[in-house]
């Protein structure tokens, strides 16, 4: 099967020299172009390394669209312009050119020419936050002129044009079929899974796309909540497994296979566990904790048991959550990451507050956040960059929650949600409904209206049956408090609000 990398070379679009963005640079120099679009990105919390290569690049049209992180740059730097303005294609335009595979032996890459850099080199989408930047020589996603490496297992990822497309066969899309069909290489293992036939043993290529998968379905889950994904990332999973029944054609890409697909089964059962789907996550998460035990792979093995975890102390089964998230700390130890272990003793900490032992929770709190002072490290897992200091706040919320601290929990639910990246709509959503019923059982019906209507406003965006559960919860404490300033608009519009089926 042909990478894209080699079927996008021979792109039959001219590069259009984007003379509108070389006007905007005016009488700056590349170089001083690209030290002030880093100085924006900073600003805005977004990592990106532009260089003058980069710059030069874009005014010779061969960056025809920007990739999502550069964009909100961009749009930073020229408030109240879009890309169009900016002179660049539009996004439905290029969309679509990686992804495509063709039946074959690798096509051998043409030689690059002088002026192709890494454009891509530590630009991050919200999920990559938590990653170092790319090492140099890392291939550049879109350059197709650089060779692919099938070894190179660390290299930068980003969400690119095609995303949109993902987003709407997920969100909307016609079932699970056409989620899958849109993940490239996926699909056809997705119908040759569905149709009974046998695969042939794969490559690197449908390994990548299993990589991705996982990737793009956590930058949806946390822009748009589970309950519009789970159904459709069914498909994806299928085709992972398929993909592993036919064997692969060397070791290394095996052991990634088994864990991309550990992963995937587990970004799955997460979507099972959002939307209130209990006994479809527990599954999920014993099938990753399976394949990490078959393949000795203790990354995913402490991933599935620290998603275990918080699923038995959501589901009402506390002491199994300590003695999950003991067993991860147990595995998490030789990994060297101790954000992973702060997060670990979270939801240890969860479990105790669940038993209502005050003391146990608090001696887990403070190793998690001994753990997290110790900053973040290149050990840190891809999956824990939603792990920063607003979820820690978060977590703690719960556990002060949990044992009917009110005062507390919120205090800590309104620093989680003051800190979140606004990127992660759905953590934002969450966060706040937890102040708003930490606020409601504290006594504060006024804040917690106010903070409840913050939450609807967002639920247009993010489809959550576990910040719907929260809301309603909360609206049910406030009804005794209907003359409280707010509470009867919130409770109004709450009750006329659509509902996730």
């Amino acid at each position: 099967m042909t990478s894209s990398m080699v079927t996008s070379s021979h792109s039959p679009i001219p590069p259009r020299p984007n003379l509108v963005f070389r006007q905007l640079r005016g009488q700056r120099s590349p170089g001083e172009f690209a030290a002030a679009v880093r100085r924006a990105a900073r600003e805005i919390g977004e990592g990106v390394s532009c260089d003058a290569r980069y710059v030069g690049r874009v005014e010779a049209g061969e960056i025809r669209c920007p990739n999502y992180a550069y964009e909100r740059v961009f749009l930073h730097m020229f408030p109240g312009r879009t890309l169009a303005d900016l002179g660049f294609a539009p996004r439905s335009s290029v969309r679509g050119r990686r992804g495509r595979a063709a039946e074959g032996p690798p096509a051998a890459p043409a030689a690059p020419p002088a002026s192709v850099t890494d454009e891509t080199r530590g630009a991050r989408e919200p999920y990559e936050t938590g990653n170092p930047p790319a090492p140099r020589g890392a291939r550049d996603p879109q350059d197709p002129y650089q060779p692919y490496d099938p070894y190179q297992i660390h290299e930068r990822h980003e969400i690119h044009e095609e995303s949109d497309v993902l987003r709407r066969a997920f969100m909307t899309g016609g079932g699970a079929t056409v989620a899958a069909a849109s993940l490239g290489p996926l699909g056809p293992a997705h119908e040759a899974a569905a149709a009974g036939r046998p695969l042939r043993r794969v490559g690197a290529s449908e390994t990548q796309a299993l990589e991705e998968a996982v990737r793009r379905i956590r930058l949806l889950d946390d822009r748009h909540g589970a309950d519009g994904l789970y159904r459709r990332a069914a498909a994806p999973l299928r085709a992972a497994y398929a993909l592993l029944d036919a064997g692969a054609t060397r070791q290394s890409t095996a052991d990634r296979l088994h864990s991309g697909a550990g992963e995937l089964a587990i970004s799955v059962g997460w979507l099972a566990h959002d939307s209130g789907r209990f006994d479809d996550a527990r599954s999920h998460y014993a099938e990753a904790l399976a394949t990490a035990r078959m393949t000795d792979d203790d990354a995913l093995e402490a991933h599935a048991f620290c998603n275990t975890a918080f699923l038995a102390r959501d589901a009402g089964r506390p002491r199994e959550a300590v003695r999950a998230a003991q067993a991860a700390q147990r595995v998490a130890r030789s990994l060297g990451s101790p954000r992973l272990m702060s997060l670990l003793a979270l939801r240890e900490a969860g479990g105790w507050a669940g038993l209502a032992d005050r003391a146990g929770c608090e001696q887990a709190l403070a190793r998690a956040q001994a753990y997290f002072e110790r900053g973040s490290s290149e050990a840190d897992p891809e999956w824990m960059s939603f792990f920063g200091e607003a979820e820690l706040e978060a977590l703690e919320a719960q556990c002060w929650s949990t044992l009917g601290d009110w005062q507390r929990a919120a205090r800590h639910a309104r620093r989680a949600a003051h800190l979140q990246d606004p990127h992660f709509t759905r953590n934002i959503a969450l966060y706040t409904a937890e102040l708003a019923d930490d606020l409601a059982r504290g006594g504060r019906p006024d804040e917690s209206a106010a903070a409840g209507m913050r939450v609807l406003d967002l639920l247009g965006e993010v489809q959550s049956s576990r910040i719907q559960a929260m809301l309603a919860g909360t609206a049910r404490v406030l009804r005794p408090h209907r003359r409280a300033s707010g509470v009867s608009g919130f409770l109004e519009r709450h009750a006329s609000s659509p509902r996730t089926a």
